[in-house]
C-alpha cells in the first residue's frame, strides 16, 4: 500500500491545482460546511462546471470519443480532492457525470450520445436518476412505474421518490416496468426522459438537515419516444446495473471523506473542549478519539484502493466496503461534533448562527441509505467477498404482480 502519489500523479495534481488557482475568479467557492442550495445558486453552479469542463476537469474517466479525458479513476479522485481543497462545491451535474452519462455511453444509441453527452459535461443540461419509488427502495426491481407501448411512443405513469436534483434537472434516466407478466427483474426497460415534458411534476422534499435536494416525481401519461429507450425492452435491469455499479464507486470513493473531515473535527475539538465541564469533556474526548480513529482508518483503507487503481486494477466489491465503512465513520464524526457543542447541542445552531454540526448529524443517516443500504452492502460483501451462500430468491423467477396496476 502506497500513501503517496506516483510522480505522474503528483504532476497531474500540480496541474489541477494550478488550473484551480488560475481560474479561481470564475469558480463558485463556499466556506467549509456551508450548504449550497442548487435552486438558488443554479446559475453559478452550472457556470462553475462549464469552466471546469473547459479545463478538462469534468468527465476525467470518460472515453475521449465521448468528450471525456480518457483518464484513470485515480486522476478523477485527485480532481475531487483538489476541488474540495479549493472549496469548490460538488458539481451540480454529479449525478449525470457519475451515473447517467456512463449509462448512456454503455447502452445509448449514437444519436443519443451525440445529443446528450457534451451538453451534460458542460452542465448545459443537468441530469437525475429516477429509480426509487415509495414501495421499492432497496428492492429496486419491485418498482411499479409503468411504460406501455403506443405506436412509436411509450406512455409512462407512476411515481419516483428521493430523486436528487430533479428540481433543477433537464433530463433523467427512468427505470420502468414494461412487462408485468415476466419475473420482476426481466420486465423492466430504461428510458431517457425529458424532465420538462408534459405530465412530469416535481415536488421537492424538505430534509431534516434543512436542505431540499431530494424530490418526488410524478408521471401522468408522459409520452417518451421509443428512440429514447436505453437498451432493448425487458433489459432494463441489465442497464440499471451499469448505473448502480457507477453509483457505488462514486459514493464508495477511494480515500475521500463522507461528511465532515477528521481535520474539521479535530479543529472543532480544540476550540470547544475547554468550555465543557470535566464529565462532558471526558465523554467528548472518547467520542472524538473513536471518530478520528474510524475516519482515518477508512481513509487509509481507501488509499489501498488508490494503490490498486494506480497499478491498473479494476474496483470490485471493495467499493461496497469503502462506502459501508465511510458512512459508519461519518456517523461517529458527526456525533462527536455535536457532543462538543455542550448545551448548544439541543439548538438548531450555536449563538453565532453556526449549524455545521447539527446539519452534519441530520445529513449522515441519508447517506447510509443512498447507493445501497448498509444491509445491502453487507449482503454484497458476504456473498461476493466471503463466498457465503445467498438466500433463496423466488422473486427472481416468479411472474411479477403489479397489484392490479398496469
Amino acid at each position: 500500500m502506497d500513501f503517496d502519489d506516483t510522480p505522474e500523479e503528483a504532476s497531474y495534481r500540480a496541474r489541477v491545482r494550478s488550473v484551480l488557482t488560475d481560474r479561481a475568479a470564475d469558480l463558485l467557492h463556499v466556506a467549509p460546511g456551508e450548504p449550497v442550495d442548487a435552486r438558488s445558486r443554479e446559475a453559478e453552479l452550472r457556470a462553475t462546471q462549464g469552466v471546469l469542463a473547459e479545463e478538462g476537469l469534468v468527465g476525467v474517466t470518460w472515453p475521449r470519443e465521448y468528450g471525456g479525458q480518457g483518464g484513470t479513476l485515480v486522476q478523477q479522485a485527485i480532481v475531487s480532492q483538489e476541488l474540495a481543497r479549493a472549496r469548490v462545491p460538488t458539481l451540480v451535474n454529479h449525478i449525470g457525470i457519475g451515473m447517467c452519462g456512463p449509462t448512456v455511453i454503455a447502452h445509448g444509441s449514437d444519436d443519443q450520445r451525440s445529443r446528450y453527452l457534451a451538453r451534460l459535461l458542460r452542465a448545459d443540461d443537468v441530469w437525475c436518476q429516477l429509480f426509487s419509488e415509495p414501495a421499492s427502495g432497496s428492492d429496486l426491481a419491485a418498482l411499479r412505474t409503468s411504460a406501455v407501448r403506443d405506436g412509436e411512443d411509450w406512455v409512462v405513469n407512476g411515481q419516483k421518490v428521493w430523486t436528487t436534483l430533479a428540481h433543477v434537472s433537464d433530463f433523467g434516466i427512468l427505470l420502468t416496468r414494461t412487462d408485468p407478466e415476466r419475473p420482476k427483474h426481466a420486465g423492466l426497460t430504461m428510458f431517457v426522459v425529458d424532465m420538462h415534458a408534459p405530465g412530469v411534476t416535481v415536488r421537492p422534499l424538505r430534509q431534516m438537515s434543512g436542505g431540499a435536494d431530494f424530490n418526488e416525481v410524478f408521471f401522468d401519461d408522459v409520452r417518451i419516444p421509443d428512440s429514447e429507450r436505453l437498451g432493448e425492452p425487458g433489459e432494463g435491469w441489465r442497464v440499471a446495473l451499469t448505473t448502480l455499479m457507477n453509483e457505488r464507486v462514486a459514493i464508495g470513493g477511494a480515500g475521500s471523506d463522507i461528511g465532515q473531515s477528521p481535520e474539521a473535527l479535530a479543529a472543532h475539538a480544540r476550540e470547544r473542549l475547554p468550555a465543557l465541564d470535566p464529565e462532558r469533556q471526558a465523554l467528548a474526548r472518547q467520542a472524538v478519539g473513536r471518530a478520528l480513529v474510524a475516519s482515518l482508518a477508512t481513509r487509509y483503507t481507501g488509499y489501498r484502493r488508490f494503490t490498486t487503481l494506480s497499478q491498473g486494477g479494476v474496483p470490485g466489491p471493495e467499493a461496497s466496503a469503502g462506502k459501508l465503512g465511510g458512512t459508519a465513520a461519518a456517523r461517529l464524526v458527526a456525533d462527536a461534533g455535536v457532543r462538543l457543542l455542550g448545551d448548544d447541542a439541543v439548538l438548531g445552531a450555536t449563538a453565532d448562527g453556526d449549524d455545521t454540526w447539527q446539519r452534519a448529524q441530520a445529513y449522515v443517516p441519508g447517506i447510509a441509505i443512498a447507493g445501497g443500504t448498509d444491509q445491502v452492502l453487507r449482503n454484497i460483501l458476504g456473498e461476493r467477498v466471503l463466498g457465503l451462500p445467498s438466500e433463496p430468491r423466488t422473486d427472481k423467477t416468479a411472474p411479477f404482480s403489479t397489484g392490479g396496476r398496469r
